[in-house]
């Protein structure tokens, strides 16, 4: 059996910032969010509270360290943290720097570019942006390459073939992405490196992006994204027949009103979710396999949300013991990305919570001493 590596994403919203200050209010968090949800019908398992209550503020290494010491005791190899640059800066870079300053906290990482606007989506569905990413010419791609350099240099840093391994969220938002990347890649080796590893976090269209498609190093199969948009194709038929439906309905003065309701929940069944993964064929001979915990936005988004029903530790472990097997079978390497270590927001946790304890933790502990 392969040696899986297990890389959880990592978000870093849990420090308040000036620009979240002025957007969403003094001491905003993602544990805003997180506190205010409520359950929106029976069974639903809203508000997610942490364990023993630990609010915890990524502002303080210490907490980082905490992390970094139960991910390795239940053996995730990495965190892929998300990284936000824009107009020549970065966003939530605290706990990046306090991890880059304390070596003591050790567990290989990658960085994961999250390389869209910021809107304000949570609160209302007009998508009014709040900050603008850009992406700039040379000169700002060359800042962004030396914010990022003392992190690529870093021991803790995921490299292959002295190639160090950074992800974009949406490559393919950027229309001089390869120009880019290929700038990167030269003032990559101007620093005692062979180049760069690239890989997508998502690609819905490679068709549309072939050139960047086939440039990269690796597409992440990032789940469940990729299991929402799998069941988005398989319902396009349907959609053309109700949209049909409509028209004929109209023309004949019938009332629509009862089939206009907005914000109505989007509901998944997590074993449906999964057995979609499981019978997955690689997007491509770069594809990275996914899997995922949990999710649930509503903490974000309320009656607009999309939850998963059906989760457990138990059915996880199942689940990824079953993945390895199909990594085994149909991959070309031996990565698996997890969503997530951390994503409250969206239901996507594996820390301890109080209603499940340590439970999906140890099915990742479990299911990797399974395969051994």
């Amino acid at each position: 059996m392969k040696d899986f590596k297990i890389i959880t994403f990592y978000l870093p919203q849990f420090h308040t910032i000036p620009e979240n200050d002025e957007w969403w209010g003094a001491g905003f968090t993602e544990w805003t969010n997180v506190k205010k949800a409520e359950p929106l019908f029976e069974g639903h398992y809203q508000p997610r509270i942490p364990l023993n209550y630990n609010y915890y503020d990524l502002s303080d290494a210490e907490n980082m360290k905490w992390q970094v010491d139960i991910a390795k005791k239940y053996g995730i190899y990495g965190f892929c943290f998300y990284h936000y640059w824009f107009s020549e800066k970065p966003l939530l870079e605290k706990p990046l720097l306090n991890f880059l300053e304390h070596k003591k906290i050790n567990i290989p990482f990658c960085l994961c570019w999250a390389n869209e606007s910021w809107t304000n989506a949570w609160a209302k569905p007009d998508n009014t942006i709040l900050i603008e990413q850009t992406y700039g010419d040379k000169d700002e791609w060359e800042r962004h390459f030396n914010f990022l350099l003392p992190f690529l240099k870093d021991e803790r840093y995921i490299v292959e073939d002295n190639k160090p391994l950074i992800v974009i969220y949406r490559p393919y938002l950027c229309d001089r992405m390869i120009d880019m990347l290929n700038y990167w890649q030269v003032l990559a080796r101007n620093n005692g490196f062979d180049g760069l590893k690239v890989a997508s976090q998502r690609f819905e269209n490679p068709s549309k992006h072939q050139e960047l498609f086939n440039y990269l190093d690796y597409h992440i199969e990032y789940q469940p994204n990729r299991c929402f948009e799998e069941i988005n194709k398989q319902s396009f038929l349907m959609k053309r027949l109700v949209s049909l439906q409509d028209y004929i309905l109209k023309k004949f003065n019938i009332d629509l009103s009862f089939r206009k309701k907005k914000g109505k929940l989007i509901k998944y069944n997590f074993d449906v979710l999964w057995e979609i993964i499981l019978k997955e064929k690689p997007i491509s001979d770069k594809a990275i396999a996914g899997a995922f915990v949990d999710f649930d936005n509503t903490p974000r988004y309320k009656y607009r949300g999309r939850i998963v029903v059906g989760s457990s530790p138990e059915k996880f472990k199942t689940y990824l013991y079953k993945q390895f097997k199909h990594i085994e079978e149909e991959y070309n390497n031996n990565y698996l990305f997890v969503f997530a270590w951390n994503e409250w927001g969206e239901g996507g946790y594996l820390e301890p919570d109080e209603k499940n304890k340590f439970g999906y933790l140890e099915a990742i502990k479990e299911s990797l001493e399974y395969n051994k």
